[in-house]
């Protein structure tokens, strides 16, 4: 590569051919590295990147085909689900090196760093004890970490904002703890909103570099927005700007069963390390409970998600056509828009409602 670099104190003359090979080996690398840095960007041969990626290990299962190691994973729900209480519950395995039942665990045992925006202590003491005595014995590896209100002062540690405090001391609690594996319950505490793309991006490009840097596997909380309970789960459900699904590395979902309030299903929403096993037609059904002193999802079977989805029956069907066939009659103008905003008392399902009203309209006037 003709660099004319020379290690300064190295006697050359005390070394053989192969270490030779080795110090001319090094030096080509050294070039190509740099003449590969293009300033934000690194540019190499296709075969090169592949090269370099076959010395990487092959990212193992944490929690099944939901979550692999090395990924910004997002699980989203609505309130009162089970988010919290599966989190645990996966940081729990991966911590004992036991994984959760019917759900494969092919990483080794190791730490988990749990940092609970949610919960208060006495809080999280209730869910993993009986009636406060009785408590379950969470091991070494698992560490939860929440926010200490006597230095939640900024200021103070001479930060100018909040935010820059907060990821501060996030990579402080990771650098310090050598924790590789990260649950953050809720993402939404990282940020005043996550509604704006000018918000969400910049959320997701500081997880991703942490990601990098560390080395690490992160499992992101989120909430879904209130839902049509009778339409399959999908990316949209995922509270707040695309971004968050855009720029994850995969996503999976807590669905809320009709069939029983203690049954959920989860539902692969996006996956890279793998094709989606999960999705509507194959849910894992699993029933939420505490059986003793660990509040737990318990796997019963698999299933399809219209078997949870809520049914609207035939006579909530007629009882809408004769709504909107009385307003037709009374004010014949009416769009079916207008219709729409007025039989609709629920803001967050107007858009699917308006849908059904407008089929209705169009069968009507086409009748």
């Amino acid at each position: 590569m003709g660099t004319g670099k020379i290690t300064p104190g190295f006697d050359y003359s005390t070394i053989g051919v192969e270490e030779i090979k080795d110090e001319v080996e090094k030096f080509k690398r050294q070039a190509e590295e740099e003449s590969e840095s293009k300033g934000l960007f690194t540019v190499k041969l296709a075969s090169r990147w592949i090269e370099q990626a076959k010395k990487r290990p092959i990212p193992k299962m944490l929690f099944a085909e939901f979550w692999f190691e090395n990924e910004l994973c997002i699980l989203f729900a609505d309130t009162n689900l089970g988010k919290s209480a599966l989190a645990v519950q996966i940081s729990n395995a991966i911590s004992s090196g036991e994984p959760v039942k019917a759900f494969n665990l092919e990483g080794e045992r190791q730490k988990v760093l749990y940092y609970d925006f949610e919960l208060s202590d006495k809080q999280f003491e209730a869910r993993y004890s009986e009636k406060f005595e009785n408590h379950y014995f969470f091991n070494k590896y698992f560490l939860r970490a929440e926010v200490n209100p006597e230095k939640s002062d900024y200021r103070e540690s001479g930060f100018d904002s909040f935010e820059k405090y907060l990821y501060n001391s996030l990579e402080k609690s990771i650098a310090e703890t050598e924790s590789k594996i990260l649950i953050i319950d809720n993402i939404t505490y990282l940020k005043d909103t996550t509604e704006q793309a000018r918000f969400a991006l910049p959320l997701m490009k500081d997880l991703q570099g942490l990601k990098k840097k560390y080395n690490l596997s992160i499992l992101a909380l989120a909430h879904t927005p209130k839902r049509d309970l009778s339409k399959p789960l999908t990316r949209n459900d995922l509270q707040g700007s695309k971004m968050l699904i855009n720029f994850c590395d995969s996503s999976f979902a807590i669905g809320e069963s009709s069939q029983d309030k203690g049954i959920r299903y989860l539902k692969q929403i996006k996956a890279r390390n793998t094709e989606i096993i999960y999705d509507t037609e194959n849910v894992c059904v699993c029933q939420i409970g505490k059986p003793n002193n660990f509040l737990m999802f318990e796997f019963l079977n698999f299933g399809t998600e219209r078997e949870h989805l809520k049914q609207i029956s035939e006579n909530d069907k007629s009882e809408l056509e004769n709504s909107i066939k009385h307003l037709l009659q009374t004010e014949p103008s009416l769009s079916a828009y207008a219709i729409a905003k007025r039989l609709c008392q629920d803001e967050s399902k107007f858009n699917s409602f308006k849908v059904k009203v407008s089929r209705i309209v169009n069968r009507i006037s086409n009748s």
